[in-house]
């Protein structure tokens, strides 16, 4: 008969984590919990170096402060998840008021733990948060296109290619209604936060762009209208 595991005891393996936080103690007290429970574990005491860590690396979860010189937590957050929807982030603040926590909660953050805190409950608070990753997917399908909502690719049928962070919000909006017509004007908003037609043919340059990468009738143009994923 085999053993049972104690989940507790047996973290994901080679889940990585990135703790954000100016607090030089406390960075240092999360980062050596997390480690020695068997997490690879990455740091940045500021917003600015801690979002570069999080666009250009690949983390199973993020742990944020939210009062940090310079870029804070919360300008980290909303750019993160701008950029890469399904990021798991847990926020650590000293800032306790429930205004706070549901504002984090509704920009797109899994859980929000007040500091001081105890560690064994943000290692909890951890562990729920990889377990829950693992059953969302990462990947959004319509008609033939993949999209990787974590390492922004795309894949037509012909190899994953790379997107520039519009060129993946764009398709992404697209890919969220297949089939359904999207207007530019909702594209402006979500991709670009234009509140208005500025004029230019900004949409099309990407649409462009996106059909030089995955196929000519990847993205179909309703005239008058806007775009629609092709589905069959």
């Amino acid at each position: 008969m085999l053993a049972k595991v104690d989940e507790r005891a047996r973290p994901a393996p080679l889940a990585r984590i990135l703790v954000i936080d100016d607090e030089q103690r406390i960075l240092r007290f999360v980062v050596r919990g997390l480690q020695a429970e068997g997490y690879q574990v990455d740091s940045a005491d500021n917003g600015v170096d801690g979002l570069g860590s999080a666009l250009t690396g690949q983390y199973d979860l993020v742990v944020l402060d939210l009062l940090m010189p310079g870029l804070d937590g919360a300008a980290v957050l909303s750019r993160l998840l701008a950029a890469r929807p399904a990021q798991a982030v847990i926020v650590l603040s000293c800032l306790a008021s429930p205004a706070t926590k549901v504002r984090c909660l509704e920009a797109g953050a899994q859980d929000y733990l007040a500091k001081p805190f105890s560690l064994d409950e943000l290692l909890a608070r951890v562990r729920v948060r990889l377990r829950s990753a693992g059953r969302h997917p990462t990947n959004l399908v319509a008609g033939r296109l993949r999209l990787d909502l974590i390492r922004r690719e795309a894949n037509s049928g012909t190899g994953a290619v790379p997107l520039a962070e519009r060129e993946f919000l764009l398709l992404l909006e697209l890919m969220q209604t297949p089939g359904q017509i999207v207007s530019k004007q909702r594209l402006l908003s979500a991709v670009w936060h234009y509140d208005f037609d500025p004029g230019s043919n900004v949409v099309d340059v990407y649409v462009r762009r996106l059909r030089a990468k995955l196929g000519a009738d990847a993205i179909v143009t309703m005239r008058g209208e806007g775009y629609r994923i092709a589905v069959p």
